[in-house]
């Protein structure tokens, strides 16, 4: 798309108006003008015109023309233009003046005075003429007058430049106060892309709206929200990596720690102690890696996931069949309560079973030894999931702080680092679910976490 400028097309939209009622306006004025002139010379014309008719006499039933030196005075007085004649009849021809003055092209009516513009010598003339009928007059006589056009033309030039001149001229001082006022309405515009060109990358402050006029503030109070949206995502985007740095340097730490302790032995049996703590620290840091990754892609960044319908009925039960081997390997039995119908919402297939997965490992770590865990599905206009453990529970004073990242309640037992409640709070949040910790039914002990979704 070719670049366009604003001020260029807000200038052009209001100039357009302006031009093209001068030109309206011109228009007008050129016809008006002309009507005008035409008007005052076709009088003047005609009075010539009836001047002549004095000239006719009859004599013996023929008709002859006696022109007069104040008759032909009409003719000659005119510095500017030339002034033609003709007096004719049709059975005599042309009884006086110039024989191929033009006629008229057309059949006319002559009960009024014929006036109309033809060429005579190379030159544009308009032609007055009229029908003398008279009872004293053997036939009808007609009488042509052609006066070439330089008076009128005159005339009609200076009437338009009187009226053209003025209007060119607002028309001007309009352009020039559009211009500046265009120039001076765009000035917050121009000093807001100052303010921003000077900024450093890392200043992510408000911008000032200090004498920003309406329109712009809708601007950049806009941009002071992707601002602020930016600093947030900034923010925890740091804290995340000064977290997971701290997290990873323990068990990386302790593999270092046990690594030097099984090269200092001669023996596999002294080393097996050492080699089974480092098998422990990589799974832990492997568990640890796992969940960060988890973690940075369930973060909710605006279009970064393409929700799609989903049966989470299918999801469910794929996701227990695969943590079934886990689950009998400390004599938990995992149970899922099937709703027996599809239940449909929309979602990311992977996050979801991330969030369920984080889930049900909780409960096995944190539920009781050779325990139960229950999972149940519900289907309707507001769906949700249930996961719950018969374990110790977590303690009221705990509870509202779950679902923070990297915390972990003292003296837990498992080998966890704080994440996987963050990430089913992130994954949940991500597709618009609500995620609550609730009491079991009949005062059981353990933990219950309700996922609820919309449709």
């Amino acid at each position: 798309m070719a670049d366009s400028s604003l001020q260029k097309t807000i200038t052009t939209r209001l100039l357009l108006p302006v031009i093209l009622f001068l030109l309206f306006e011109s228009s007008i004025s050129y016809w008006v003008t002309i009507h005008y002139v035409d008007q005052t010379h076709d009088s003047s014309l005609l009075d010539s015109v009836r001047s002549l008719k004095q000239e006719i006499k009859v004599e013996n039933e023929k008709i002859y023309i006696e022109l007069s030196e104040n008759a032909l005075e009409i003719f000659t007085w005119n510095d500017q233009d030339k002034t033609y004649f003709k007096i004719a009849t049709q059975k005599q021809g042309v009884l006086a003046g110039d024989s191929y003055l033009p006629k008229p092209q057309q059949k006319i009516n002559w009960e009024e005075p014929v006036f109309f513009n033809s060429y005579y010598h190379n030159e544009s003339v308009r032609i007055a003429a009229i029908q003398v009928k008279n009872q004293n007059l053997p036939e009808p006589v007609y009488i042509y007058v052609a006066e070439t056009l330089n008076k009128r033309n005159k005339m009609a030039t200076d009437i338009l430049l009187a009226d053209l001149i003025p209007q060119l001229f607002f028309t001007l001082l309009i352009s020039l106060y559009l211009f500046k006022g265009v120039i001076r309405g765009l000035s917050p515009l121009h000093h807001l892309t100052d303010q921003l060109a000077q900024r450093s990358p890392h200043d992510l402050s408000p911008l000032s709206e200090n004498h920003v006029v309406t329109e712009v503030r809708a601007l950049t109070d806009t941009i002071n929200q992707l601002l602020a949206r930016l600093s947030s995502a900034i923010t925890t985007q740091q804290r995340f990596i000064s977290n997971a740095a701290h997290q990873l340097r323990t068990p990386l730490a302790g593999l270092k720690l046990q690594t030097e302790v099984a090269l200092r032995e001669d023996n596999i049996s002294s080393m097996r102690p050492a080699l089974y703590q480092m098998q422990s620290s990589a799974d832990r840091a492997s568990h640890l890696i796992t969940q960060l990754l988890t973690l940075a892609r369930s973060s909710p960044i605006e279009g970064s996931h393409q929700l799609n319908h989903l049966d989470l009925r299918q999801l469910v039960r794929n996701v227990c069949i695969e943590w079934v081997p886990a689950a009998l390997e400390k004599k938990i039995e995992l149970c899922f309560d099937d709703p027996k119908q599809g239940v449909w919402v929309r979602g990311d297939a992977l996050l979801l079973s991330e969030l369920l997965a984080n889930l049900i490992d909780n409960a096995i770590s944190y539920g009781a030894q050779s325990g139960h865990i229950f999972i149940k599905l519900v289907s309707g206009l507001h769906p949700y999931l249930l996961v719950a453990d018969d374990g110790l529970g977590i303690p009221l004073s705990e509870q509202e702080h779950i679902f923070e990242r990297f915390y972990r309640i003292q003296g837990s037992q498992g080998v966890g680092c704080g994440l996987g409640l963050a990430i089913v709070k992130e994954i949940a949040d991500l597709h618009h679910a609500q995620v609550q910790l609730v009491p079991r039914k009949n005062n059981q002990t353990g933990t219950c976490i309700k996922v609820s979704f919309t449709l």
